[in-house]
């Protein structure tokens, strides 16, 4: 086994973690504090063998890690501490060097292990720190030295053919990664910042878009609504929700759902997430001037049955979205408001006249993503008084709840994966009414209510009931509705 002294100084050195100098035979790491179990497994992972970890006295550890990082300084180098004076070229040199690359691969190794779905990157005074997006939390997962920085920044800058020279814009581009027979994509943006350039990485896993309408958690109820209003002839049906709430994947799952050789569909978004067969995908690209507004008005020219717009953002691409809607498309997007009913409001504040919403729109889905207890290590519990008061029951409505106590399968998180909530307001003609007379999105949600509609804390307590998540992410993602 060869060690990876880039990976060691990221890794085990900030934990007070060194190999001793037999390591390679005896694959020991000696600690001054016990690594968390979550950490353990990392440096598993990472070492690709079984590790023993041996308690010794803080001395020996801070020699050994001294011994270390004075092996690791000729690999990345001191000089690289201030970048000031490097030119392109010096930059090009420095993100081509064989220990940033197996740096930087480790690092999309390790996040993709995890399955997150972001990178974040980020430089502070006297670190440079790795991050990443998990279930949808944020979690730690490397700390790295500061003369790490310019050199892993300039590597992922060119794997996304950015400026490497351009470090006081923005930049946006896209990487292309393999990792065995996975294909990823990874969105990559970059953000000037007061001590170096922020680069974070969306991750789009071209070999997970295969999801089921069936499998996002959808209450049966829900399901069956949902299933029935996706088979309409035209008409225009809404998905809310914040960033992060599986809008897209309930869109793409749904034109998966009803896509067939009778039909034409057509998407505009921003960006193509994935790649559907046989749906014709439109990328929006503001420089040179094609937006959803002018994407749609050149679809509808295509003649579509189905089209989905990636987002309604202003008061032109809702026009053209509500007069595809009422000429016979069948019409998707997805808008940012915390509830159902708030969509007609959003919808009225960018201009749309109240007769239009009405007489256009079907249903409108809000959702939002909880994480799931890992099926591991999940166990129940009476459900305790601060618990109680969180979810705002009556002491006669308290029930068992489940909780995962943390486990390797889940690196010791208690969580695994994550599972939609759903708030489906199909529109009636009552609410037809409501709309057309001003009503708020209040009364609208009332009336819906009234009419069966399962709001997104409904769902969200009735999956706690089934052990499917817990107290605290309820009360996380439902507070604000």
């Amino acid at each position: 086994m060869e060690l990876d002294l880039n990976i060691f100084s990221a890794l085990l050195v900030p934990a007070g973690i060194a190999p001793d100098k037999d390591f390679f035979q005896s694959g020991r790491l000696i600690y001054i504090d016990s690594p968390e179990a979550e950490l353990r497994a990392k440096i598993r992972y990472t070492m690709g063998q079984e590790i023993e970890f041996v308690p010794e006295n803080e001395e020996d550890v801070s020699r050994l890690i001294k011994h270390w990082r004075a092996e690791l300084a000729p690999e990345i180098g001191e000089e690289q501490e201030n970048d000031v004076n490097f030119s392109e070229d010096d930059l090009q040199d420095l993100s081509s060097d064989a220990p940033v690359i197996r740096l930087v691969n480790h690092l999309f190794e390790r996040v993709l292990d995890l399955n997150a779905s972001d990178i974040h990157f980020e430089p502070e005074e006297h670190s440079f720190n790795v991050r990443c997006r998990v279930d949808g939390i944020m979690q730690q997962i490397e700390t790295l030295p500061v003369r790490a920085q310019l050199p892993v920044t300039s590597r992922l800058k060119l794997m996304a053919k950015l400026d490497i020279g351009e470090k006081r814009l923005p930049q946006d581009g896209r990487i292309d990664y393999s990792l065995g027979q996975k294909k990823i994509d990874m969105r990559v943006s970059t953000l000037p910042g007061v001590h170096g350039e922020s680069v974070v990485l969306r991750i789009l896993d071209r070999s997970d878009i295969q999801v089921k309408l069936e499998q996002l958690g959808m209450p049966p109820q829900v399901l069956d609504n949902w299933q029935k209003l996706i088979k309409q002839p035209h008409g225009m049906i809404l998905v809310t929700g914040p960033t992060g709430s599986g809008k897209t994947t309930t869109l793409y799952a749904t034109l998966e759902k009803i896509s067939t050789k009778q039909q034409k569909m057509i998407t505009v978004e921003d960006p193509v997430e994935y790649q559907l067969d046989g749906i014709t995908q439109i990328q929006v690209n503001s420089k040179i001037g094609l937006s959803f507004a002018s994407g749609l008005r050149s679809i509808v020219r295509q003649d579509p049955d189905v089209i989905m717009i990636g987002e309604i953002r202003d008061h032109e691409t809702a026009a053209i979205a509500i007069e595809s809607a009422l000429t016979g498309h069948l019409v998707f997007s997805t808008l940012h408001t915390n509830d159902a009913a708030g969509s007609i409001s959003r919808l009225q504040d960018m201009g749309v006249e109240p007769y239009l919403i009405s007489s256009s729109l079907l249903a409108i889905q809000a959702q939002r993503l909880v994480r799931k207890i890992c099926p591991s290590c999940g166990g129940k519990h009476t459900m305790t008084e601060i618990e109680t008061k969180l979810l705002e029951l009556q002491p006669e409505e308290v029930f068992l709840v489940h909780r995962g106590e943390g486990c390797n399968q889940c690196a010791g998180t208690g969580y695994r994966g994550r599972i939609g909530l759903y708030e489906l307001l199909i529109i009636s003609d009552e609410i037809r009414y409501l709309i057309n007379t001003g009503a708020d999105a209040n009364v609208i949600r009332k009336k819906a209510v009234e009419q069966g509609m399962l709001t997104l804390r409904q769902d969200a307590l009735n999956k706690l009931t089934h052990g499917l998540t817990t107290v605290e992410e309820v009360v996380r993602v439902t507070k604000a509705v």
